[in-house]
């Protein structure tokens, strides 16, 4: 055989039809550089390509933090790291972002497409960490504070396309949730030992459930192995409401599980309590939120800063995404933005 003769050409596997609904078939989405047309379409339409993640709020963002050159700055949800180029792109040439994110799975790529983008070790950091470890994040650098810091609470886009991630019902997957796959148990293991009255608790406290004390006896004890099953699960216990009722009760049940699952509260409360203390003096701090639960949580937590003097300045109110950035991306409709001072 010659070795030195080139490998036969292999043709991609084709997806089966025009509108593939498998994640794994959507390969020219999931390729964004090779088919520039498909993704301008995809975009176009008001949707996110499969796999992608588009930044919300990048412009307000940026008025907020003010980003300066020699910044230290702290993206605490890396995710895509749409959000940490912009802001690196104004730190630069002297300044450096530190990115944190509890997704193993996710946090290589970031890395990866922010060297593309020109970015060196020397101006970016990342650690594997939630929001809640981040002053030993800072501290890692050898730095004591930041002078600007952005959390994007939102599962990414990454996240909840891909149905092995277990995140949506867009397709059936196994009923994971887990940020970190490799860490606590599973939406179905914790489904399968939480009780009726603490999951009762968890569907109003996580998402403002109204059809909680149904769904809790219905839903506990019980062995939901997909996020399909579950899903009908929910819809057969709410068979007698509207369609649309039981579709928003559907996504309610799948945030609650999906929050308590990661300790999302417990991390963010433990978060906003550090926070003040992580900042330079003038330094500033924007967070977006994409439910009540945390909204509440970032408001209460700069008012009662704000009032013992560890802040010197809070939003009065919410900033919103505006209309063409909602049409354009639909993910951005329930963010809200607030922002501190130190």
């Amino acid at each position: 055989m010659d070795e030195s003769a080139p490998a036969p050409h292999r043709r991609r596997p084709r997806y089966p039809g025009k509108h593939p609904r498998r994640f794994e078939h959507k390969y020219k989405e999931l390729d964004p550089d090779r088919h520039p047309t498909t993704i301008a379409k995809v975009l176009a339409s008001g949707k996110t390509p499969a796999g992608s993640h588009v930044p919300i709020m990048v412009d307000g963002i940026l008025d907020v933090l003010r980003p300066q050159p020699g910044n230290l700055a702290v993206d605490c949800t890396l995710g895509h790291g749409g959000h940490a180029r912009a802001i690196l792109e104004r730190i630069m040439p002297d300044g450096h972002l530190l990115g944190l994110d509890v997704d193993p799975l996710e946090l290589p790529r970031a890395e990866e497409r922010l060297g593309s983008a020109g970015f060196t070790t020397e101006q970016f950091t990342t650690v594997k960490s939630n929001f809640a470890g981040l002053p030993a994040a800072i501290a890692k650098i050898g730095r004591t504070g930041a002078d600007i810091i952005l959390a994007d609470l939102g599962v990414s886009s990454m996240q909840l396309d891909n149905p092995d991630r277990g995140f949506s019902t867009k397709a059936e997957g196994p009923l994971d949730m887990r940020m970190n796959p490799s860490r606590g148990a599973s939406a179905a293991q914790w489904l399968l030992k939480v009780s009726p009255h603490k999951l009762e608790s968890v569907l109003r406290e996580n998402s403002d459930e109204p059809h909680a004390q149904i769904l809790g006896p219905i839903l506990a004890g019980q062995s939901f192995t997909t996020t399909a099953s579950l899903a009908a699960a929910i819809e057969s216990a709410l068979k007698r409401i509207p369609r649309e009722e039981r579709e928003l009760s559907i996504r309610r049940v799948f945030q609650a599980i999906r929050i308590e699952v990661n300790e999302e509260f417990t991390a963010l409360d433990t978060f906003l309590r550090l926070l003040p203390h992580c900042l330079n003096p003038g330094g500033r701090v924007a967070i977006l939120t994409f439910h009540s639960g945390e909204d509440r949580r970032v408001k209460k937590s700069f008012q009662a800063a704000h009032r013992e003097g560890l802040y010197r300045e809070i939003a009065r109110r919410v900033i919103l995404a505006g209309s063409e950035e909602r049409h354009a991306n639909p993910r951005s409709t329930s963010a809200k933005l607030r922002w501190a001072i130190r």
